[in-house]
């Protein structure tokens, strides 16, 4: 977005004694079909690979003085998504509720079935929501238990999440059942066994997180989902960091319940999700926020959020877009690249430990070191003041480390820029 044109708008009609809107309007309509032609000469699968990457690396609005490795907290968009969120939203603000709920309201739908398309599964099957915990607490804080029934769960899960099984044990005399995960690990077995050795005949539910978010370690969920299956059990996943950055359908997992957050690696606007439940659980399931039927068989029921951003929405699918753009599985292969571009090149230095794992099965993006000696703040630290790369310290259960997270406009510059740095603060 041109800040400069929004600005030079504002002023050229605040004087204005009757407001003119379609004057900023205009502007920005200008700026996004802009957006769009750029987005529409991006370089295509024909393409040389790395003219291809920078192509993708112009698309964004990267900041020209940090190196942003923290992509794992929320990706950035791309400015065509910017560019959408802001037209709709100048578009609302015209006339709030003629816009929103008269136009705008309309495009849910055809919103749904596009996001079905890259899910892999049925549109009855998906609610657009705002995050991964929104959805999550929706299944933990609607599903149907009792005093007693018990819930296996891990350790290197994330803390909202842990906080919401907790709150519903302590509310409703749940047992938590909890697996302690020696990371990194590419023994499927060792993984699945370990959730298994957590069930009981009182077990109603896993739930797993597929890329765990501290480490990027992928768990084996289908072969998991599977064991859970043979003994009667449903099963949860919270796929917040999988989405859009492995290759997968989510109804291939084989699960009851699938969450994500869209703003990390599709590059949705910030403040959207989605939830998924199987068709034959919606009924069961309450709806976190309450709607007109409790037991509806419609999936619509978990989106009475009240009044929303539907520039945010609407904006999803420019994501969709940029994402089909470059490709599902080119883009987990240059993902993957990219992680094992800079592990590669510290992975052999004596002070030097990498927490995650490195085969594409159980990697993608995500990793993680630790440098003998000295503590994940202190060389987060150092290489924001001296270096301006921007990492997060992790220290979480068993897992203490560097987390490193780049994304698809990521460069070779910057990942050699980091590993010069690393090895420096490592002394070698």
């Amino acid at each position: 977005m041109n800040r400069r044109s929004i600005l030079k708008s504002i002023s050229a009609i605040a004087p204005v004694a009757v407001w003119q809107p379609s004057a900023i309007l205009n502007e920005l309509e200008k700026n996004y079909q802009s957006s769009v032609r750029d987005f529409e000469l991006l370089p295509t699968e024909n393409s040389h690979d790395e003219d291809f990457w920078r192509g993708i690396r112009e698309a964004y609005s990267c900041s020209p003085s940090i190196i942003n490795f923290n992509n794992g907290g929320v990706s950035p968009q791309p400015r065509v998504v910017q560019n959408a969120v802001e037209y709709y939203n100048r578009m609302c603000n015209e006339a709030p509720s003629y816009y929103m709920w008269r136009i705008l309201d309309q495009g849910r739908e055809p919103l749904r079935e596009k996001l079905a398309g890259i899910a892999g599964c049925s549109a009855e099957e998906l609610a657009i929501n705002r995050n991964s915990s929104e959805a999550l607490e929706t299944i933990i804080f609607g599903l149907r238990l009792k005093a007693g029934d018990e819930i296996v769960l891990a350790k290197q899960d994330y803390p909202n999440m842990i906080n919401a099984w907790k709150q519903r044990a302590h509310r409703d005399g749940l047992v938590l059942k909890w697996v302690n995960l020696e990371l990194p690990s590419e023994d499927d077995s060792y993984m699945v066994d370990a959730y298994v050795r957590q069930i009981t005949d009182k077990t109603k539910l896993l739930h797993l997180t597929h890329v765990i978010n501290w480490n990027g370690q992928v768990l084996p969920v289908k072969k998991i989902a599977a064991e859970a299956k043979k003994r009667g059990i449903e099963v949860m996943v919270d796929g917040a960091q999988s989405f859009a950055q492995l290759c997968y359908s989510i109804s291939d997992l084989g699960v009851d319940y699938f969450v994500t957050s869209i703003h990390k690696w599709l590059s949705a606007p910030f403040g959207s999700g989605l939830l998924y439940v199987k068709k034959d659980k919606i009924k069961s399931l309450y709806p976190l926020l309450a709607a007109a039927d409790p037991e509806s068989t419609d999936i619509r029921k978990f989106e009475s959020l009240g009044t929303r951003s539907f520039a945010i929405e609407q904006a999803i699918s420019h994501a969709i877009d940029f994402y089909e753009h470059i490709g599902a599985q080119r883009k987990f292969d240059r993902l993957h690249s990219l992680q094992r571009y800079w592990s590669d090149k510290v992975k052999d230095h004596p002070k030097i430990k990498l927490n995650h794992p490195l085969s594409k099965t159980h990697s993608g993006v995500i990793g993680n070191f630790i440098i003998q000696d000295k503590t994940a703040e202190e060389i987060s630290s150092k290489l924001f003041e001296h270096y301006k790369i921007h990492t997060v310290a992790i220290k979480w259960e068993n897992i203490h480390g560097v987390r490193v997270t780049p994304n698809v406009y990521t460069t070779h510059a910057e990942l050699d820029k980091f590993v010069n740095a690393v090895l420096k603060i490592a002394g070698g």
